[in-house]
């Protein structure tokens, strides 16, 4: 053990030791969103809420939100209210329409012989969600199997 306690092992100027100096030019900053779902009562449906925060980590503007939301729904399908247990303003997505795309949705898997189990159902609303936030990326890896 004697051979191990040398203090003339420290190198300070090791040429293969990462530097300190790191050049943020080549990193993409982006915006990044908390995503809420909550339950809709009169529509009974999910109700998805956004709060986004810019590159530095503020929260954005609802100008600014709606810059990432499709300008098919921004202001449109997708409102500002604020949220029904934070109490913080956020763009929400009307869910007015949720319950017939899903039923559509559904039918037309039906029709290739596909049946939606239930642990498949949020899969598909994300899916179906995602063309109104085209800029929120997920993970689409899961696959339909016929039961």
């Amino acid at each position: 053990m004697d051979d191990f306690d040398d203090d003339d092992i420290l190198v300070e100027n090791d040429p293969v030791a990462i530097s300190n100096n790191i050049n943020d030019d080549n990193i993409v900053k982006t915006r990044t969103y908390d995503i809420y779902m909550t339950y809709d009562n009169y529509y009974h449906t999910p109700k998805v809420w956004l709060f986004g925060y810019d590159e530095n980590g503020q929260p954005l503007t609802p100008e600014q939100m709606f810059e990432d939301i499709s300008s098919d729904h921004a202001k449109k399908t997708v409102t500002f209210g604020n949220h029904p247990h934070l109490g913080i303003p956020c763009a929400y997505i009307h869910p007015c329409k949720h319950a017939p795309v899903m039923k559509k949705i559904i039918q037309q898997l039906a029709i290739s012989g596909k049946e939606l189990r239930v642990d498949q159902y949020l899969f598909i609303f994300l899916k179906f969600i995602s063309a109104v936030i085209p800029t929120v990326e997920y993970d689409y890896t899961i696959s339909m199997e016929s039961k």
